[in-house]
């Protein structure tokens, strides 16, 4: 993973906070550092499924949409994620909402975990992921910098 995926994953850490991190703990039967890295892992397949339809001329557009839409949003309310609904997310909550499957499937087969758990686990995540694509489109607007998907997710484009 390159240092700007882990600050990604970090800031999902941070916003999920300890008592949804609890949840994703118990609902994968495993402790703390393995909900972290569960979390961890998921955050890496949803950034990947978000390149993936980036790159594909049927999801390219759609993507760049939903980028745009946050780039150019109104700063969010601090603790979005904590209330757990996409309704305000516009375009950019129906592309994870759609990637959030193919992203939890990868996640179930390379954990072992039921595939029923990796999707429940990756719909938690969801909500937390677009309030940090969020907060960094606001961030980098106020700073006048890029906020192409690459500068969202970290790591430039791929």
């Amino acid at each position: 993973m390159t240092e700007s995926s882990d600050s990604f994953q970090d800031e999902v850490l941070a916003e999920l906070g300890e008592d949804r991190l609890a949840e994703i703990a118990t609902l994968a039967g495993t402790d703390a550092a393995g909900a972290r890295a569960l979390v961890g892992g998921s955050v890496a397949e949803l950034s990947g499924e978000l390149r993936r339809a980036a790159a594909e001329p049927a999801g390219a557009d759609e993507v760049k949409a939903a980028v745009d839409e946050v780039v150019s949003a109104e700063p969010p309310l601090q603790g979005v994620a904590a209330f757990g609904g996409l309704a305000a997310g516009g375009l950019m909550a129906g592309v994870l909402a759609r990637l959030a499957k193919p992203a939890a499937h990868a996640v179930a087969k390379r954990t072992g975990l039921p595939p029923a758990t990796a999707d429940r686990a990756v719909d938690l995540l969801v909500p937390v992921v677009l309030a940090v694509l969020t907060r960094r489109a606001t961030a980098r607007k106020a700073g006048g910098g890029g906020g192409g998907l690459g500068d969202l997710l970290g790591g430039g484009k791929r």
